[in-house]
């Protein structure tokens, strides 16, 4: 199934965090919190301003960004858990992950 989220709105899937501290520590799934990091599925056109111009979105798919706690409204499709969210919950883009995941 192909969504297409509207407006300023963007589709992000969680990063998983890591398993272990760097120590070596397991942490067990009910001390985990959720990952704040994603990679962008997919954007909208972006939004309009007061004449009606669409101003185009920042992030494009693939960026890893970082986001708030709080930030999104989790959904279901295509049977993997997303979050839709405005562009402005994203507090940035995430340029070395982009940079390693471009060079593999």
């Amino acid at each position: 199934m192909k969504f297409r989220p509207l407006h300023d709105r963007i589709v992000v899937r969680r990063i998983e965090a890591e398993e272990k501290t760097a120590g070596g520590i397991i942490i067990p799934d009910t001390a985990k919190e959720k990952p704040q990091q994603g990679e962008v599925i997919a954007v909208g056109p972006g939004a309009r301003d007061e004449h009606g111009k669409v101003n185009p979105l920042d992030v494009q798919p693939g960026d890893r960004v970082l986001f708030g706690k709080w930030s999104g409204t989790e959904v279901k499709i295509g049977g993997q858990d997303l979050l839709i969210m405005k562009e402005s919950d994203v507090m940035g883009v995430l340029e070395h992950a982009e940079a390693q995941r471009k060079a593999a």
